[in-house]
């Protein structure tokens, strides 16, 4: 299961001469992405599998994709909220849930297993209880979500996309210790799994614990390494909460490994230009800010890039 795609509250970034101040990134989109990829139990990928997202806020709406021969699917113009992601083939299936976030693109993994022969009344009662606390996540039901999810943890305790929801809808409330509490069960239940690390680290950052934050974030980034690279939205997000910690050298890494993942992330760019601008190398830094203003000329950061640029270019 796959968390929901946090926000990152930025605070004001000083480099160098310059002071610079950032709200939450604004993101000219309006639909999300989700993206992944899928292979067998050797693996190997899977080609032509057939892939159904299935939104389940409250609206019927299906969208149905198939692999590549590398595995991978990719579907845009997402509403945002919750979808749940099957794949059907012939070697096998697999299933998940996910919530799409405005501009962000969630990856989802996939491993087919041989299909069941049949779903027993227990399996197909969790199903039904989990997926009603799907829907009323989906429909901001937050009280309701809560009550469903805990009654699947009671018919399968160890249900790791029960811990993950139960843990962004008490994020969602405010609701910060019980938050923690899912997130860390969750981490428990999965310890290779870097999502409940990097909620974590939103979760300390949102709450001005810079120093917490600063640790799961290096972990979750650790981890992501490890397994093959995160996303880019994990890597930038990762590096804004290094950065607010003051770790610029770990906050740098972590920004060149989203526009590593990802060139055309606008937010990437700009803060890697900072990144270069605090560590002294102009010419680094203009690059990157130059790229930000190709990629959103009218973007919240556009007067910020123009001005270091303006800054820091050679005097004729």
């Amino acid at each position: 299961m796959s968390v929901l795609t946090f926000g990152v509250r930025m605070v004001t970034a000083v480099a160098l001469a310059f002071a610079c101040v950032a709200g939450a990134p604004a993101a000219a989109q309006t639909t999300g992405t989700i993206k992944g990829k899928v292979v067998d139990g050797k693996g190997q990928p899977v080609d032509k599998a057939a892939v159904t997202i299935e939104f389940k806020g409250g609206t019927n709406q299906k969208r149905d994709v198939k692999t590549n021969k590398k595995g991978e699917f990719i579907q845009v113009g997402l509403q945002p909220g919750p979808y749940y992601v099957t794949v059907q083939h012939e070697t096998g299936q697999a299933a998940d849930q996910v919530q799409v976030g405005i501009g962000n693109a969630p990856e989802m993994n996939f491993t087919l297993k041989p299909a069941a022969k049949g779903m027993s009344a227990e399996e197909a009662a969790f199903r039904k209880t989990f997926d009603e606390g799907v829907q009323a996540m989906g429909a901001k039901n937050h009280d309701a979500a809560v009550a469903k999810f805990t009654e699947a943890i009671g018919m399968q305790a160890n249900c790791y996309a029960c811990y993950m929801n139960v843990g962004s809808v008490h994020y969602e409330k405010k609701e910060i210790d019980k938050a923690e509490a899912a997130f860390k069960k969750a981490a428990e239940l999965r310890p290779d799994d870097s999502k409940p690390i990097s909620a974590l680290a939103d979760l300390y950052n949102s709450t001005g614990k810079r120093e917490e934050a600063a640790a799961m974030a290096t972990k979750a980034a650790s981890m992501g390494a490890a397994a093959g690279g995160g996303s880019a939205q994990d890597s930038y997000n990762q590096g804004v909460i290094l950065w607010n910690a003051g770790k610029m050298a770990e906050a740098k890494a972590q920004f060149e490994a989203a526009v590593k993942a990802d060139p055309n992330y606008a937010e990437a760019n700009y803060w890697l230009g900072m990144a270069n601008l605090n560590g002294g190398n102009m010419a680094e830094a203009g690059k990157y800010f130059e790229n930000y203003l190709k990629l959103a000329p009218s973007g919240p950061l556009a007067a910020q890039a123009k001005g270091v640029l303006d800054s820091i270019k050679p005097k004729e």
